[in-house]
């Protein structure tokens, strides 16, 4: 089943609270019984790992019931029932959602906010529309997941059209970002093409180049994937190094039979293909950097206690 968007839980948290004060976080459990939630769609967390996305849409809900003056906070995680929420489960309505509060001039008012900062803001949450299943908050994170998405294809790009020596110097870079290096002063180098013993770098892990790991990269473009003699060979090179441990990096990706071949052989071999290459690339800022930072902040109910 999936996880109810966050309007369609304004009618049931409105009607938990008919009884009396609630305290939010004590709902989040009964409202997930009675939406009969499995045991992964309530343990599903946000990206952040903070807050399950079913907890974080119900404290939405309960966001915009309150601009609507159907709720009322009364101390620290608690609300309210008000006389209007009253008025409104009287009325019987099959649904509660945006355009149905809309009918409310606090609610109308507070939308009107979000298109006036929209205009000089730019597109974002305020310019969310009224029927959008999303919380302003995972609108964010849609729109920034699509943009890392399309950074990670134009990254592979610039790589694809690059030199061989660039591709090798920029994963030991990113491999040294990553903090593979240990106390060396000069920890990676890439290696001449001429008589590298089948690999392209090389990281030491200490001071004395006693502990390495060695990298052999291929640029080749997409579907054209690794197969196991490519692993093979790559483990005979390590063998020749005295090497324990090694990466091996591509732009395209790896069968199957690549895959198995370096889980079963006696040195360690790590396969990095092409999208965990651009995941790797944009979290260590190698080959790109940060132009805009937003941040999402929260009420501290700390402050705010007495």
């Amino acid at each position: 089943m999936a996880i109810p968007h966050y309007q369609s839980l304004m009618l049931p948290l409105l009607q938990a609270a008919v009884d009396g004060e609630q305290k939010i976080g004590e709902l989040v459990e009964p409202l997930a019984d009675a939406l009969e939630l499995g045991t992964e769609e309530r343990a599903r967390l946000l990206p952040s790992g903070r807050q399950t996305v079913f907890s974080n849409r119900v404290h939405w809900a309960k966001f915009y019931l309150a601009k609507a003056g159907l709720i009322e906070a009364t101390r620290r995680g608690h609300f309210q029932i008000t006389e209007r929420g009253r008025r409104v489960l009287e009325s019987q309505p099959d649904f509660i959602d945006n355009d149905f509060l809309d009918q409310f001039d606090e609610f109308r008012e507070f939308r009107g906010h979000q298109t006036d900062d929209a205009a000089t803001t730019g597109p974002g949450p305020a310019a969310v529309p009224s029927t959008a299943a999303e919380t302003p908050e995972e609108v964010m994170r849609a729109a920034h997941q699509q943009v890392e998405t399309a950074l990670k294809q134009e990254l592979l790009d610039r790589i694809l059209s690059a030199s061989p020596d660039f591709f090798e110097t920029l994963i030991v870079e990113l491999l040294v970002a990553m903090g593979y290096g240990g106390t060396a002063i000069s920890p990676g180098r890439v290696l001449g093409r001429s008589g590298d013993g089948g690999v392209d770098g090389v990281i030491d892990q200490d001071a004395l180049g006693l502990d390495r790991v060695y990298v052999q990269a291929k640029r080749y473009q997409r579907g054209n994937d690794l197969g196991a003699g490519v692993i093979r060979d790559f483990f005979g090179s390590l063998d020749r190094f005295k090497a324990a441990k090694g990466v091996l990096v591509t732009t395209a990706d790896f069968t199957r039979s690549a895959q198995e071949t370096a889980e079963f052989l006696s040195k360690r071999i790590v396969l990095i293909n092409g999208d965990r290459l651009a995941g790797l690339l944009v979290r260590y800022s190698v080959g790109c950097r940060v132009e805009d930072t937003l941040t999402i902040k929260k009420v501290d109910e700390d402050f705010f206690s007495e």
